[in-house]
């Protein structure tokens, strides 16, 4: 890199794996948030009138508000993840500040953790491990803690692109499960090796998708029209003996409405790894047997990390150089 860039200050609001900070440090000069605590909106203020790139995550809510900041000097913020809901984007438009994302480098790893859901739920593993840990199994007993075999089932999969589809392949692969899917567009399949199955059918609504499946994954963006996907009229729609799996975005559900399907018994139970007020977590949700509830850890590997704060490095590095960054949002 020139000497120019040097002395282009670069904030990263999160700690990072270790590869990721020593190249973005030996690139620019670079200010690293050393609590690892997110930064509060007037922390963030300040932050853009401090820093020509910020290097962001998904637990730094950029609110309109904070664009109203006098004198900001950011040009990019360079988001580590796909999802960019977190930041209002016409306010940075409006600011003169580009957003960039991460797309492509979580796929494998989120659907391993859908996968991981959809067993744990309908294997009631999480279940069995608390009973177990808490002293109380007396050994094998042909009827207890009963689930429900993959193999045969119906996978209903809300959103079909990289994420989505790769769910499917192994779902049905690896499985045995037929793939039933519904998004308002065609996917775009750039490679054929990222399709889905050839067996996987497109169901014609959402409607129909919840009433044919045994298991529900949401893997579609959080948007207005999004929200509250699933609410109480259409968890009604899915069968009492349907499990529900969340590794999209948390409002994407309406937690209330899960809670009373959950308490009453419409839907069998659920799998989440993403929360509608992320980091709190419904109280209810985390007494129910039937749930299983992971930290947000659908990219949390090495490998994924630190490709992504590489792909937002390498977004910096293109943005710097005067080019037009590989993943623009908007």
């Amino acid at each position: 890199m020139s000497a120019d860039t040097r002395s282009l200050r670069v904030v990263v609001t999160r700690k990072m794996p270790e590869a990721v900070e020593a190249a973005v440090a030996a690139r620019y000069d670079a200010l690293f948030n050393r609590t690892d605590v997110a930064l509060t909106a007037e922390q963030m203020a300040q932050v853009l009138q401090q820093a020509d790139v910020v290097i962001t995550t998904v637990t730094d809510k950029w609110h309109p508000g904070i664009f109203d900041t006098t004198s900001i000097r950011t040009k990019l913020l360079a988001n580590v993840g796909v999802g960019v809901n977190h930041i209002a984007l016409e306010s940075a438009r409006r600011a003169g500040i580009t957003v960039t994302n991460t797309p492509d480098v979580v796929t494998d790893d989120t659907a391993d953790v859908a996968i991981a859901l959809i067993l744990m739920t309908m294997r009631r593993l999480g279940e069995g491990e608390r009973h177990l840990r808490s002293g109380a199994w007396s050994g094998l007993r042909p009827t207890f803690m009963l689930g429900r075999t993959l193999r045969g089932k119906t996978l209903g999969i809300v959103g079909y692109g990289r994420i989505g589809r790769a769910v499917a392949r192994i779902a049905h692969e690896a499985f045995g499960m037929k793939i039933l899917w519904h998004a308002p567009r065609d996917p775009r399949i750039d490679d054929p090796a990222t399709a889905g199955p050839a067996s996987a059918e497109r169901a014609a609504t959402l409607e129909e998708l919840l009433q044919r499946s045994d298991v529900v994954s949401l893997h579609c963006p959080a948007t207005p029209e999004t929200r509250h996907l699933m609410n109480a009229e259409t968890l009604a729609l899915m069968p009492p003996h349907a499990y529900l799996v969340n590794t999209a975005r948390g409002d994407v559900v309406h937690e209330a409405a899960l809670v009373t399907a959950l308490k009453e018994q419409r839907i069998a139970g659920a799998g989440l790894d993403v929360y509608e007020f992320e980091p709190s977590v419904t109280a209810e949700l985390k007494d129910m047997e039937q749930v299983v509830l992971l930290p947000h850890l659908g990219s949390a590997t090495i490998e994924t990390r630190t490709n992504m704060g590489m792909r937002a490095l390498a977004n910096v590095d293109a943005f710097v150089r005067g080019e037009r960054p590989g993943d623009l949002v908007g």
